[in-house]
């Protein structure tokens, strides 16, 4: 009986399905035996991809960069845009996977400061920058009133998330995404960022 050849592609994404859930569950401690195990593999097989744990710690935070990605995409009014934004952005980052990748890499920051700063610039900080490309585009056409928008999309972001996510990690609840509370986010933010409303 031939023996049927594992695919190398199919080998490295269980190893990374595998690793992203073990570490998510029980942070960088995992041992690279119990992520082989999960992923079905042999340890030699996981060495064949990544040559530590810390590369394939990388890997995993490189995935979990683009999956925290939010687009502004679409032509609606400003509501309907931060609606569809806010809806997505607290479904990623407040989901269960959300709150413990979080969790990991706020752990194991000092540990790997040079892949922190990677996971802030090209996540959280290029989310944001994007939101406030929007609201400055907005703001330009009479949307929203005239500010910094740096300052707005911080602070939008901040009150998408900030005390559910807080909610998430140290109470453990996980119905947190829920639509009501990002209209009440969005709708204050635009009572703020009102037209007509320009500060003295």
């Amino acid at each position: 009986m031939t023996a049927v050849l594992e695919a190398p592609l199919d080998a490295r994404q269980r190893l990374l399905d595998a690793a992203c859930e073990a570490f998510r569950e029980e942070g960088y401690r995992v041992s690279i035996d119990r992520i082989a195990q999960r992923a079905q593999v042999a340890r030699q097989t996981l060495y064949n991809h990544f040559p530590g744990k810390g590369a394939l710690f990388a890997e995993v935070v490189n995935h979990a960069i683009q999956s925290i990605l939010v687009t502004l995409d679409g032509d609606t009014d400003v509501r309907s845009t931060l609606l569809a934004f806010g809806n997505a952005y607290r479904e990623k980052l407040l989901s269960p996977q959300g709150l413990a990748m979080f969790r990991t890499m706020t752990a194991e920051a000092p540990r790997f400061p040079d892949l922190a700063k990677q996971f802030f610039r090209q996540g959280p900080l290029a989310t944001r920058k994007r939101l406030a490309a929007y609201l400055a585009r907005a703001m330009e056409a009479g949307e929203l009133r005239r500010d910094d928008p740096d300052f707005a999309a911080e602070m939008l972001t901040a009150m998408l998330v900030d005390t559910d996510r807080l909610r998430g990690l140290l109470n453990l609840q996980t119905d947190l995404p829920k639509p009501a509370r990002t209209a009440q986010a969005v709708d204050c933010f635009l009572r703020a960022y009102a037209p007509g409303k320009d500060m003295q």
